[in-house]
């Protein structure tokens, strides 16, 4: 049934994305609406829980995807250009951000220091996918649509170290534990550098040649073998998929541009299977069992902590308010941040049905928000847009009775 829904949803969002790309409707909360329709303490219709074994597989292999496609938007030759303002954002706002939103965590929602420290990693980053309208518009600044495209192209994977020590942490890990966990993130840099350098050098050698047809599974055939080794090797994924994706762009750019395309679009299906999924997790009975804190919490996550964050990374950087208060409301929670709560839900922290809740709640919220705002703000850029024909019609007849 799960497979089913997800090909009618499917279908549903492609004939519907034309009128999304130039309206507030959103693909993305069609699949959060959905699986919230179809959930089982909805209507019953998908038998998915949160100890499912779809669930944790699902969200390994889509947050593997999604950070091995975003490691390759930003090659070292893409950071070094124009890269003050991301720079910014991610060296101060991220972690500042973070900062606030544990801050708020621990103060409004009473969750303990690792806890809140946790769910501040959770939510820090921010999802492309809602900011498209801003991103993809050639009448917003090119420096902004730059700022916010590298920064959610990064930070899903400077978050990922954040929530891997801090979830340890939480967990009451004593010190081998933590050596095994440095050890785990260790290896799964390492295999994410070598397995790509070796497979382009092979390519590269006179011995071999991809075809044109065959060479966008390269990189598909380098995913693959780079989760398979992590996996036999009990190195960390998703570090692993990151830094994969990272020397691709660096050192493969011919490999980077055949499989972009062909990438994204994988990467893009399973992100709406992990939000139909995470959308059926979702209840109103579920809500309900949110403290009015907890609602509170959600709000300042939204309203306050990115704002606060890039309003002191972006002090005297050149950037003017308009943009500045762009870069700061579009700091969408996605993504990542659903299948980081997902594998807190499934860690058995004794905080951890507290912690999806309230980023369940702050995730939902965000969605609703940013995809039915990003064509409002982006439009505000367009001085098109923002002048009626009628306006420029009267504004002629003026000039023409001033001249006689």
């Amino acid at each position: 049934m799960l497979l089913l829904t997800f090909a009618a949803v499917l279908l549903a969002a492609v004939l519907v994305s034309a009128l999304a790309k130039r309206t507030i409707l959103s693909t993305a909360v069609l699949f959060l609406v959905a699986g919230f329709v179809l959930g089982p303490d909805t209507t019953g219709v998908l038998d998915v829980r949160a100890d499912s074994p779809i669930v944790g597989t699902l969200a390994e292999l889509a947050l593997f995807a999604v950070l091995f496609t975003d490691g390759m938007r930003v090659g070292w030759a893409d950071l070094r250009s124009a890269w003050q303002l991301p720079g910014r954002a991610l060296g101060w706002g991220l972690p500042l951000t973070l900062l606030v939103t544990a801050v708020a965590a621990h103060y409004v929602a009473g969750l303990g220091w690792p806890e809140a420290l946790l769910i501040g990693a959770i939510l820090a980053p921010t999802d492309p996918v809602f900011a498209a309208a801003l991103v993809g518009n050639d009448k917003v600044p090119a420096r902004l649509r730059h700022l916010l495209n590298v920064e959610s192209g990064v930070n899903d994977g400077l978050a990922l170290p954040f929530v891997i020590v801090f979830l340890a942490v939480a967990a009451g890990s004593d010190d081998l534990h933590l050596g095994e966990l440095g050890l785990e993130v260790a290896l799964g840099l390492v295999v994410g550098v070598v397995i790509p350098v070796g497979a382009i050098l092979l390519e590269r050698s006179r011995f071999f040649s991809a075809s044109t047809a065959y060479e966008p599974l390269n990189g598909v055939a380098i995913g693959l073998l780079v989760l398979g080794v992590a996996q036999a090797t009990h190195a960390n994924l998703f570090l692993a998929a990151f830094a994969a994706g990272i020397t691709v762009a660096t050192f493969g750019p011919r490999q980077r541009a055949a499989f972009e395309h062909f990438g994204e679009n994988i990467a893009e299906l399973f992100k709406l299977a992990a939000l139909l999924v995470f959308g059926a997790l979702i209840s109103l009975e579920f809500l309900a069992e949110i403290s009015w804190t907890g609602w509170i919490f959600a709000v300042l996550a939204i309203f306050v902590a990115r704002p606060v964050a890039l309003w002191l990374s972006f002090l005297r950087s050149g950037l003017d308010l308009r943009e500045q208060a762009a870069a700061m409301w579009f700091g969408p929670k996605g993504f990542a941040s659903v299948v980081y709560g997902l594998l807190v839900l499934e860690s058995g922290i004794l905080a951890a049905n507290e912690i999806f809740h309230l980023v369940a709640l702050t995730i939902v919220m965000s969605i609703l928000l940013h995809s039915s705002t990003d064509v409002v703000v982006a439009r505000a850029f367009d001085e098109e847009a923002e002048t009626p024909a009628w306006h420029g019609v009267l504004r002629r007849r003026v000039r023409a009775v001033v001249r006689r």
